[in-house]
């Protein structure tokens, strides 16, 4: 059986070439593209994210990255956000005072973490879920963290017969999701591809996943 395959979508971040390098450490067959139909068809879905909010969301419109995402999630096929690739999976960012709708997959705001110091630039550990998938067997490491916002709360209300989410929490001044693992979609506020080993073994976990979907 070869390798799963995974699409980082191709809509302009800065950190989409270091995220495919990563993702291929892992294990993964690769492709970067903003192709609909690629981007439908791959095991796993990665969409990368660094800079503004907005900006971010205006840039997934443009490929119609929104829509991929949704019909991926609606047919239970994985997809992994990372940094503002997570962020904007919430309802709304709000950034220097300016609100911008975000995917709207998850309940909530992303908004300025309330910190003596911003931005968290540089490692910090996690408090993840004993059951977690992507912290499997690393739960004790750090991640490398770059952002000044974040979501601060979860609110999204699961029932059975579905899966109660795993939330991985962190903190900088306070505490903010670092993680979530949610059905097929799961995101990451840190950058796995800036850290190291630990980074490429969540990654690994993530990718070892694909293989139920």
């Amino acid at each position: 059986m070869g390798r799963p395959s995974v699409v980082v979508l191709d809509y302009g971040s800065g950190n989409v070439h270091s995220a495919a390098k990563a993702l291929e450490a892992a294990g993964a067959e690769v492709e970067l593209t903003a192709d609909r139909r690629t981007a439908m068809a791959a095991d796993g879905l990665v969409v990368p994210g660094v800079g503004a909010f907005s900006a971010v969301v205006d840039a997934l419109h443009a490929v119609n990255g929104a829509e991929i995402v949704d019909r991926r999630l609606a047919g239970g096929r994985p997809v992994l956000g990372i940094c503002v690739g997570m962020q904007v999976l919430f309802d709304r960012g709000v950034e220097r005072g300016l609100e911008t709708e975000g995917l709207g997959e998850w309940p909530g705001t992303v908004s300025r973490l309330d910190a003596p110091i911003l931005p968290h630039m540089g490692w910090n550990t996690v408090d993840a879920p004993a059951d977690s998938v992507l912290f499997d067997g690393i739960a004790d490491q750090r991640f490398y963290f770059v952002h000044s916002y974040a979501a601060a709360d979860w609110s999204l209300e699961v029932t059975a017969p579905f899966p109660q989410p795993r939330l991985t929490w962190a903190e900088h001044g306070t505490r903010f999701l670092a993680a979530v693992e949610n059905g097929p979609l799961s995101a990451t506020q840190f950058h796995p591809e800036k850290s190291g080993e630990p980074g490429i073994r969540l990654l690994s976990n993530w990718i070892s996943s694909l293989r139920g979907n």
